[in-house]
């Protein structure tokens, strides 16, 4: 008898190269008066501004230079509420995806940013609908495109949390794998580890189901193999492979959750300045092991599957997979938790802080504090 599941799932998806073409066209159908979130560098956006301006689209443009915080969140709220807008447009990466759709959802909201986030906020739930929010990712990891959360820095608490709720799904994504060419080796890399990591989770999660083990099944061997070509040169087919596996990831997580890897990422971003891909490849080794180690039956079986799948994308034995792709991310320039200004002193802390994450509910079993210790000492 199989098991009961809810989806939660984006409005409307739209994957293929070329279709960032449509985002003005996309934009204007859903409201006159747009905030555009894009990165530090506001010339890789202004084809969308002058696109939209030309279409009878009022904008106001909001930068962002670094994963969101507290206080770029609120900056955006304050601009999007004085211009009035009616819809907002990420395009970026994760965190400007994050940021836009954490802004959509509470410029029409009652209260403060911390009012309504988990963990070290009040947890209350959103009490206005979000406005709607177009998505137009630059890189392939987070699949932010595809969830119904968005990751918020709160400096103050040393932690990054979510902001959740259903409606933070997208009314759109555009996934143009174009738009992702050319990436620099380092955001490739640690983006598709984010990618990688975020289909094999959700995968031995003890809340997995159908829907998504058919996504993650096919998505984990093909985003190994397309993050190897990538780093061993620009591959316009691998950044298409590479595109559609952090969606699938998006997907996966938002409908099965994560793991002991996401659970420690939270904490640690929030005391780091490592980019929270680069947390997430360092540490997925380490979780591995881990959980292969605790585990037995049909989980056991599906970390070895996942051995197997490592094992044909770097081409070694299955015995020795997860501590070749430790090796081979490190050879690619993958950085170490210790070099992120750490103390091996803040590691029982961080560990009982991961305790409390949600992702970590997803891991298919408990993990005591020292063995996620262990984890992050062994990703050191």
């Amino acid at each position: 008898m199989s098991t009961a599941f809810d989806l939660h799932l984006p409005r409307h998806v739209r994957f293929g190269r070329d279709t960032a073409v449509e985002a003005v066209s996309t934009v204007f159908a859903h409201g006159r008066r747009a905030l555009v979130v894009h990165g530090a560098n506001a010339a890789r956006a202004q084809w969308l501004v002058d696109g939209l301006t030309e279409m009878g689209t009022g904008c106001a443009c909001l930068a962002c230079p670094h994963e969101p915080d507290v206080g770029l969140i609120e900056t955006g709220v304050a601009l999007g509420r004085q211009a009035d807008v009616d819809v907002v447009v990420g395009l970026g990466g994760g965190s400007v995806i994050d940021t836009a759709k954490a802004v959509a959802a509470l410029i029409p909201a009652a209260g403060d940013v911390l009012d309504y986030l988990e963990v070290v906020g009040g947890g209350a739930a959103l009490d206005a609908t979000p406005l709607p929010f177009i998505a137009l990712p630059t890189t392939a990891g987070t699949g932010t495109e595809a969830t119904r959360n968005a990751v918020i820095d709160v400096p103050e608490a040393r932690r990054k949390v979510s902001l959740r709720d259903p409606r933070l799904l997208p009314a759109v994504a555009l996934v143009d794998p174009a738009l992702t060419d050319h990436s620099p080796a380092a955001v490739t890399l640690a983006s598709g580890l984010d990618a990688v990591t975020q289909v094999i989770e959700p995968y031995l999660s003890g809340q997995a189901n159908r829907f998504t083990d058919a996504l993650c099944r096919d998505a984990i061997p093909l985003g190994l193999t397309a993050l190897r070509r990538l780093m061993a040169g620009e591959d316009p087919a691998a950044r298409d492979d590479m595109a559609w596996v952090s969606l699938t990831g998006g997907l996966a997580l938002a409908n099965a959750r994560l793991g002991a890897v996401h659970g420690l990422a939270g904490p640690l971003g929030g005391m780091t300045d490592l980019p929270h891909g680069a947390i997430a490849g360092a540490l997925l080794p380490a979780a591995l092991r881990a959980n292969r180690a605790a585990t037995h039956g049909a989980t056991a079986a599906r970390i070895r599957a996942v051995e197997g799948w490592i094992a044909d994308a770097l081409g070694c034995e299955a015995d020795t997979a997860i501590d070749h792709l430790a090796q081979w991310s490190r050879t690619q320039g993958l950085p170490g938790l210790g070099s992120a200004g750490l103390a091996r002193s803040d590691l029982p802390a961080i560990a009982a802080a991961a305790e409390r994450s949600s992702s970590m509910k997803g891991n298919p079993v408990v993990l005591p504090a020292e063995t996620l210790v262990a984890m992050m000492e062994s990703a050191w």
